[in-house]
């Protein structure tokens, strides 16, 4: 009876025959977008499509460079808001506020921003960038099943990642920022993925607040370069323009 305990005992600490962990599960996620060398290859990315928000539309534009640079663009009726860091300083351009000039994001704005100028995701080379991945089982999303990732960043916020099971592609992945105190969640539903150079890109998105979805939006890309020439300007802040001198007194004529 003795022996017959132990055995059971060990039984119960070896892992079923294709159980899955974190490192497989991303992985197998590397290699279904195209493998790491494929990926690493790409240094340059050049995003345009179409945001819709109910009956709300605008043109949308994106360009990622290595090592960490950004630059976003939204644009509607001839005026472009613009949002990029360039690896050291995150900056925007928000003309429907009034502002056409150059300044300095707010720290909630800046950490998305870093955290979205990694051109690879975070899964990628996730334990040099110091985040840590564990897998959380199966799950659904809507209805249908999906294996869990959560991937603590290096800055404490945390990404879920749900991956397809026969794909291995994220489907959905759910952001957690907790900022003064509050957490945020934001939600986003991917699909539509096409090569691009090799590697897999979603070409639709939809995503807001995850407990609501009202107020989510749809963006169709529409196409997405690779390896395009960017230069590093294109991602620096640019000077403000000079303040115009006030106009100068006219003479004073002599008495």
């Amino acid at each position: 009876m003795r022996m017959l305990a132990i055995v059971v005992v060990l039984a119960c600490g070896i892992a079923p025959a294709g159980a899955q962990t974190a490192e497989d599960l991303v992985a197998r996620n590397v290699e279904a977008k195209g493998g790491l060398e494929r990926i690493k290859a790409i240094n340059t990315l050049r995003m345009r499509g179409k945001l819709v928000q109910g009956r709300f539309t605008a043109q949308v534009g994106q360009e990622l460079k290595r090592p960490g640079m950004i630059r976003t663009t939204f644009t509607v009726q001839g005026m472009t808001a613009v949002q990029a860091y360039d690896g050291q300083t995150g900056w925007q351009i928000s003309p429907f506020q009034g502002r056409k000039d150059p300044e300095l994001v707010g720290d909630d704005d800046l950490r998305d921003l870093v955290e979205d100028a990694d051109i690879d995701g975070p899964l990628v080379d996730y334990r040099e960038k110091e985040h840590a991945v564990e897998y959380l089982g199966h799950d659904t999303v809507d209805g249908d099943d999906a294996y869990r990732l959560k991937c603590t960043l290096k800055n404490g916020d945390i990404v879920y990642y749900y991956l397809d099971p026969d794909t291995f592609l994220e489907i959905r992945t759910e952001r957690q920022q907790f900022i003064r105190g509050a957490m945020r969640e934001r939600q986003t539903d991917l699909g539509s993925y096409k090569p691009v150079a090799g590697v897999m890109y979603p070409f639709s998105t939809e995503s807001g607040p995850k407990n609501n979805p009202s107020v989510r939006s749809k963006v169709s890309i529409e196409a997405i370069e690779a390896n395009v020439p960017l230069e590093d300007s294109l991602f620096r802040m640019p000077a403000a323009p000079p303040t115009p001198k006030p106009p100068s007194p006219p003479p004073v004529k002599g008495s």
